[in-house]
């Protein structure tokens, strides 16, 4: 038995009051993992190398610089 074919009936055996996180779980595990885009990768690897930019603030505060800019 395959464990798609082991999942499904083991579906069967799950109470009604506990589906809900059986199908969120499921949902998070259909999605396809992402991989990040290059410009992600570069910025990762300019703070891996000390580099980039710290903020320290409320996000309130970010928004108005990032406003600025």
């Amino acid at each position: 038995m395959s464990y798609k074919e082991m999942a499904k009936s083991l579906i069967d055996q799950i109470p009604d009051s506990k589906m809900y996180y059986i199908v969120a779980y499921l949902q998070g595990a259909a999605v396809p993992e992402e991989k990040p885009n290059a410009e992600t990768i570069a910025s990762i690897e300019e703070l891996e190398n000390g580099g980039g930019t710290l903020f320290t603030g409320s996000t309130e505060a970010l928004f108005a610089e990032l406003m600025e800019e």
